[in-house]
């Protein structure tokens, strides 16, 4: 089966679901751009309809189209805002010229409808026992209606590369630009408000997660109420709820750690890793899409919301 991801670029390490073509470091933003395979733009063309054996305009839609290949990419609306592949990338030039950020992904997912780029932000911490968390900052966009243009934090855990939104405070950690606004990257990073002090905040929480003990009982009704809010199949949650208590009771990745044995913490990260890494999927980039846009993506927020009230 083809993979979703079409293009990707990375550097340092093989990404969690190894998919791409490795960089070396310090490369410019146009060596990204090459690799990534984010070097076409989106063009726009009017719809047209058959009756009557004549072709007639339909005003209100137009048609997305790769300008390399040709091949389209969606019907959208006329009012629809186009974000286009280099706009992704430099989003971050900025931030890494002079903000100290370096990337670390970028691609192409679903032939061209879905692009992203992933950057290291430089913050991290240590919980007990060397269980490191990195802060990166991830910008998305899709142009078949399945994601408006998305700028979020997420977390990083280095022992296992689990996966997490930042969510802060009354924030998700995110900024969500529907495409019937023009992107103005600027304002988006204004109004994320990039800097440490959403970072010194998550880590607090996380802190949190680690010092808060967690029984058995308390474990397994976490889970299953984390699936079958999902919509999951009765027989679906059984199975993914036995899943990630395994992960939690010794088999998952940093299980054993001081900040994870038997805590939120370490319950929380039972999750992730089953998303990212042990939930079926048909490819790794199937996976990939979810755990960052889809389904896997919430039950991560949905773990990450209920892990925080055990410790409210």
């Amino acid at each position: 089966m083809a993979h979703l991801v079409e293009t990707m670029a990375y550097r340092n390490q093989t990404p969690w679901h190894g998919l791409g073509n490795r960089l070396s470091e310090n490369q410019p933003l146009e060596v990204w751009l090459r690799e990534a395979g984010m070097e076409w733009n989106i063009l726009e063309a009017p719809v047209h309809y058959r009756a009557t054996d004549a072709f007639h305009l339909f005003t209100e839609q137009k048609v997305l189209y790769r300008s390399d290949s040709l091949a389209p990419l969606s019907v959208v609306s006329k009012r629809y805002q186009v974000v286009q592949p280099r706009e992704v990338l430099e989003f971050y030039r900025d931030l890494v010229e002079v903000g100290g950020f370096e990337l670390e992904t970028a691609g192409v997912l679903k032939d061209g409808k879905k692009l992203w780029a992933l950057a290291k932000t430089g913050q991290q911490a240590t919980l007990k026992g060397g269980d490191t968390v990195k802060a990166y900052l991830l910008l998305a966009t899709a142009c078949d209606g399945t994601l408006a243009t998305t700028a979020q934090f997420t977390s990083v855990r280095v022992v296992c590369n689990n996966t997490l939104q930042m969510a802060v405070g009354d924030s998700s950690g995110a900024v969500r630009v529907p495409h019937s606004t023009k992107f103005d990257p600027e304002a988006v990073k204004k109004e994320l408000g990039i800097g440490i002090s959403a970072w010194d905040e998550f880590i607090y929480r996380m802190k949190a997660l680690s010092e808060r003990k967690v029984t058995e009982s308390e474990a397994t009704a976490f889970t299953k109420e984390i699936f079958e809010a999902s919509n999951l199949s009765e027989q679906a949650t059984e199975k993914a709820s036995k899943s990630v208590m395994a992960l939690f009771n010794g088999s998952g990745i940093g299980s054993t750690l001081e900040a994870a044995n038997e805590s939120a913490w370490g319950l929380l990260n039972s999750v992730t890793q089953y998303v990212d890494h042990e939930r079926r999927a048909r490819s790794p980039s199937n996976r990939l899409d979810s755990a960052w846009f889809g389904v896997g993506a919430n039950i991560k927020q949905r773990a990450l919301d209920a892990a925080l009230q055990l410790v409210a």
